[in-house]
C-alpha cells in the first residue's frame, strides 16, 4: 500500500495569472480562520510585487487578478482539482487579508476560499502547530512547496530539507521572523515550513524525549525568500504571526 505523508498533501501549487494569462507560480497552504477557510501564501505572490520596492515581480510587469490553486480532490489521496479564486473584489481591492499591524510590510495573507465543490481540506493550525518537538539553530526543518512550479509527482509537494539558522524565540530584523539556511529557490515563495521527524524517541523542548509509534511534524511558519540572491539563508514568518492575523480577519 502506498504511503503518503500528509506534509505533500497539505502544500498547495498555485499559479497567479491575468485573465487567464499565467505570470508565476508559488505555493500555499489552507488555515482555519475566523472567517472560515483561507489559502495562506506570501503577499507578493497575490499582489505580484515585491513587499520591499512595489515594483511588478513579473517581467512582463503583469500584475495578477487570479489566482489558480491545485487542490486536493474529494476523490481521494492522488486526486486533484483546479480552482480559479478571483483576487479583487468588484470595487477593485483585494480580496486577501494582511497582518493588522504589519499591513503590506508583512509578506503573508490569507485569501478566503469561495469555490470549495468536490474539494478536500487539509490543513495546518496555528491554534495547534504540533508536538512541542525541540527545534533550535542546526536542527533541520523542511521547506515544503513547488521550487520552479516542479511537483513531486501529480500535485504532491517536494521537500527541501535545511536546517534552522537564529534562534526561534528570537525576531529578525525587527519583524516575527526565523532564518533558515535552505536550498530554497523561486516557486517556493509560500511553502509551508515545518519540522518533521519519523517517530521513535524524539527531543522535546523542555529537555525531556518522548517516543512517538509514527511521524510527528511541527508546524514552523511560511517561507517567503532568501535574504538576498547570493545567500542561501531564506525568511520565514513565524507561525504565531499568522495566527494573529488569521484571529483578526473582519
Amino acid at each position: 500500500m502506498t504511503r503518503i505523508h500528509e506534509p505533500s498533501v497539505k502544500s498547495l501549487l498555485i499559479e497567479m495569472r491575468f485573465s487567464g494569462q499565467p505570470l508565476a507560480t508559488g505555493s500555499g497552504f489552507v488555515a482555519d480562520s475566523v472567517r472560515g477557510p483561507v489559502l495562506v501564501t506570501n503577499r507578493h505572490n497575490l499582489s505580484g510585487r515585491s513587499c520591499e520596492t512595489g515594483k511588478p515581480l513579473s517581467a512582463s510587469g503583469g500584475i495578477p487578478n487570479e489566482v489558480v490553486i491545485v487542490h486536493n480532490s474529494s476523490k481521494g489521496f492522488g486526486h486533484w482539482i483546479s480552482v480559479v479564486e478571483p483576487l479583487l473584489r468588484s470595487d477593485g481591492a483585494p480580496r486577501w487579508h494582511e497582518h493588522p499591524k504589519l499591513r503590506d510590510k508583512g509578506d503573508f495573507v490569507a485569501l478566503p476560499l469561495s469555490h470549495l465543490g468536490g474539494v478536500a481540506l487539509h490543513k495546518y493550525s496555528m491554534a495547534d502547530t504540533g508536538p512541542d518537538i525541540q527545534v533550535g539553530p542546526s536542527d533541520y526543518v523542511s521547506v515544503v512547496g513547488f521550487p520552479f512550479g516542479l511537483t513531486g509527482g501529480g500535485a504532491f509537494a517536494i521537500w527541501a530539507t535545511g536546517f534552522l539558522a537564529t534562534e526561534p524565540d528570537v525576531d529578525q530584523f525587527g519583524k516575527p521572523i526565523v532564518l533558515v539556511d535552505c536550498r530554497a529557490r523561486q516557486g517556493q515563495s509560500g511553502s509551508a515550513v515545518i519540522a518533521h521527524r519519523s517517530g521513535g524517541s524524539v527531543a522535546m523542548k523542555n529537555g525531556d524525549s518522548a517516543v512517538f509509534s509514527g511521524p510527528v511534524t511541527k508546524f514552523i511558519g511560511i517561507y517567503s525568500g532568501r535574504v538576498n540572491l547570493e545567500s542561501d539563508l531564506g525568511i520565514v514568518w513565524k507561525a504565531s504571526a499568522i495566527g494573529e492575523l488569521l484571529e483578526t480577519m473582519n
